[in-house]
């Protein structure tokens, strides 16, 4: 029977180099205060052994563990997950973080973390203590949670806020969400368009307030009241179903709904009621998860860009650090793709 070939480990390099673990550490870390001779040594045995560094021999460099941690809500996650609907916020989380993670020879660890545990403090701290990570990465609700935040900074670890403008530590970062709930109602209102409704999400996100005053501009840029129009929802399917019922009861003929779960209910409240989408009503949605492209009609809706805000998230965590700073909140725009759902009011709404 074939043996099973050991793994070139740390100590083998600093043996065939003749140097310290601390030498080799510092060369895989690329330390200033090593030596050039001491690093082309350390570097000629690492190339001949074929040796890759591991997280456990860049830490014994110093206190970087080179693990960037990304937490997302507990709760709504697997509920995503178990009903199997499309949602693709971690897959682009994971892509955008994990790939700049690996450019710099980090690594990312996901956790979920209930915003709304009485034990949240306990929970996350437990974690800390296990990965000891560089960074935290906080997304919607955990973003704007004092708790979460507080802790994070007596502890004395730089975290990103994705989603989250309040005061506070942390780097924070943006998608453009009054800007994109501007253009979508614009979109309707350039069609013709004058009862536009809105289904604002759950009042914990601080981007469902963002998505509501783009609404509310737009419509007073063009002179349109905006009395019976505001539902809100909590991001479900049936809470799209019954705000959307509302709406087309106040005579809405367009709905911008803020996220896709919901918009798709009113387009099944549309139908319901024996209605067209998009010939009676228009609808449009935020996140551009990937059942919204294959439903019928394919959805209007505003992308976020998901992968590339978590991916500058990480870079400004690994910047931080190196040591270098940056405080100014970032805004990664989200963009309206126009697609089957929308259409020009008939004249007989």
């Amino acid at each position: 029977m074939a043996r099973r070939r050991q793994s070139v480990t740390i100590k083998h390099v600093a043996a065939d180099a003749g140097v310290s673990l601390q030498t080799v550490s510092r060369v895989i870390n690329k330390e200033p205060n090593v030596r050039p001779e001491m690093m082309e040594r350390v570097q000629a045995s690492i190339a001949k052994l074929g040796y890759v560094p591991s997280i456990a021999a860049q830490r014994m460099g110093g206190s970087r563990s080179y693990l960037i941690l990304a937490l997302n809500d507990r709760e709504r996650t697997i509920a995503d997950w178990r009903k199997r609907e499309g949602s693709d916020w971690i897959d682009q989380m994971l892509l955008g973080g994990m790939l700049t993670c690996a450019e710099h020879g980090y690594r990312m660890i996901f956790e979920l973390v209930d915003t709304h545990s009485d034990h949240i403090e306990r929970e996350l701290s437990a974690a800390l203590a296990a990965l000891q990570p560089d960074g935290v990465i906080l997304t919607p609700p955990h973003s704007h949670n004092p708790l979460i935040t507080g802790l994070l900074e007596r502890a004395g670890i730089a975290f990103a806020r994705i989603g989250s403008l309040k005061p506070g530590g942390g780097f924070r970062l943006t998608m453009g969400d009054e800007v994109a709930s501007r253009d979508a109602t614009m979109h309707l209102a350039g069609m013709g368009h004058r009862r536009i409704g809105f289904i604002a999400g759950p009042d914990d996100y601080e981007l469902s307030a963002w998505r509501i005053e783009g609404w509310r501009w737009a419509m007073e840029a063009v002179g349109l009241g905006i009395d019976d129009l505001l539902t809100a929802g909590d991001f479900s399917y049936a809470s799209g179903t019954a705000a959307a019922a509302q709406l087309l009861d106040a005579g809405a003929t367009a709905i911008v709904a803020s996220n896709d779960q919901m918009a798709l209910a009113a387009v099944a409240e549309v139908r319901r009621r024996g209605r067209d989408v998009p010939g009676d009503i228009s609808v449009v949605s935020f996140d551009d998860t990937p059942v919204v492209r294959f439903h019928h009609p394919p959805l209007t809706a505003v992308s976020q860009p998901i992968a590339e805000v978590t991916s500058r998230a990480v870079g400004l965590l690994i910047a931080d650090a190196n040591g270098e700073t940056n405080i100014a909140p970032v805004e990664v725009k989200a963009q309206l793709v126009p697609r089957g759902s929308t259409g020009p009011l008939r004249s007989s709404n």
